[in-house]
């Protein structure tokens, strides 16, 4: 039996952001130049072309900021914020991997596990930073528009940071799944269901929305 975690928009959006993220990447090296350098161009000549990449470049980019604003527009009219830090995560993130380095009992888990949360703000603070610098890089290449050279140089580090640092994130993002009470967690992002059992055994304080109206009207202030 399995419980419905991540609706099909979710992992739309979610694989969608992925998908971008990994072409901004590629398609941002590729402007450094480095094609041409290490050869890449033997095997695709294209990637040596700054204008064809430019272009792939800022393709990737208006479905990546497209996706992470519709992500966060979406999930505040709904009044979804599961994914959004509490108090006491850092704490409670760090009695988890402590216990699944020692087989000790976790302590429960809402829908999303504490360091999932921190995760997420991580990513939203990088992304930021990312699609901050991005488009004021983007702007500059307008006609008219121009800055002075030492925030254009100040504004291509920190894209680079920003890149670099969405690289790290994503390397930890990965490897979280080395621990094994993390790897059922995968299929919902895919088919977007979980075991119900592990649902039940290591997010017991996850209510689904059915179940939330459902104790809210059964509730004395909800009647």
């Amino acid at each position: 039996m399995t419980v419905l975690r991540q609706s099909l928009r979710n992992r739309v959006v979610h694989w969608g952001i992925a998908l971008s993220c990994f072409g901004l990447i590629a398609t941002g090296i590729l402007q450094m130049p480095v094609a041409k350098r290490y050869g890449l161009t033997v095997l695709a000549p294209a990637a040596g072309d700054y204008f064809l990449t430019l272009a792939w470049h800022y393709g990737f980019a208006a479905v990546f900021v497209f996706l992470c604003i519709l992500h966060l527009i979406v999930h505040a009219l709904e009044g979804d914020f599961d994914i959004v830090p509490q108090r006491g995560d850092l704490k409670k993130s760090m009695l988890i991997v402590k216990a699944m380095l020692t087989g000790g009992e976790e302590p429960p888990s809402e829908k999303y596990l504490p360091e999932q949360r921190l995760a997420w703000a991580a990513f939203v603070a990088v992304f930021a930073l990312v699609i901050a610098t991005g488009l004021l890089k983007t702007w500059k290449n307008l006609a008219g528009c121009d800055l002075p050279d030492p925030a254009l140089f100040w504004l291509a580090q920190l894209h680079n940071l920003g890149m670099l640092l969405t690289i790290l994130l994503f390397i930890g993002h990965m490897a979280a799944f080395l621990f094994k009470p993390n790897r059922k967690l995968l299929p919902a992002m895919f088919s977007g269901r979980v075991d119900a059992e592990y649902a039940a055994e290591r997010h017991p304080l996850w209510r689904t929305k059915g179940e939330a109206r459902a104790e809210k009207a059964e509730s004395p202030s909800g009647s």
